[in-house]
């Protein structure tokens, strides 16, 4: 069975937009590094949009610096699912999860492969409800943000963590991974 993975950056009062973290080509690197470890990427709708309209290839502009297009070509490049009951259609390699997303997570964790990767905020938490995600990292970085979104809001059951891995990142910032204890 293959593991379904989470990643996400915040900041250290707990913030998750995306907006309030600075971008730096070693943690763009590592964010490379997890998405190579994966078969497929797991969005929801939100975050669907919001990573394609960023990234889908090509870019008509030189907004962006030369160091994130190795991320821009792996995230583009690789396939992806987005469990979503509002869209009807999907591109950017992408599939749409339809029907019990617990039951669609499922199946696609038992297919053969390295591992699935999620990202986001509302779907990781739907995800952790129903005890579907193996490993947890959080990017923790230097920076109070004095604002949200914050991650889990809302969660029915707390859930203990084991750690597994300590990254530190020249920033400052430090990725640590957990799994549940079970």
């Amino acid at each position: 069975m293959r593991p379904l993975r989470y990643s996400i950056n915040v900041t250290w009062d707990g913030c998750c937009d995306h907006r309030a973290i600075p971008a730096d080509e070693e943690l763009h690197r590592h964010a490379v590094e997890n998405l190579e470890r994966a078969d497929a990427l797991l969005f929801g709708r939100v975050t669907y949009e919001m990573m394609r309209s960023a990234w889908a290839l090509p870019v008509t502009t030189d907004a962006r610096p030369e160091w994130m297009e190795p991320f821009a070509e792996t995230i583009s490049a690789a396939k992806k699912y987005v469990a979503s009951s509002t869209l009807d259609t999907v591109d950017w390699n992408a599939e749409l999860l339809r029907g019990d997303l617990g039951e669609a997570v499922q199946q696609l964790k038992r297919e053969p492969g390295e591992g699935l990767f999620v990202g986001g905020v509302q779907l990781p938490l739907a995800l952790t409800e129903l005890g579907l995600i193996d490993e947890y990292e959080l990017v923790v970085h230097p920076r109070l943000a004095g604002h949200g979104p914050t991650l889990f809001a809302g969660l029915s059951t707390p859930v203990d963590l084991k750690l597994v891995g300590r990254l530190e990142f020249d920033s400052g910032a430090v990725a640590m991974r957990y799994e549940p204890r079970r």
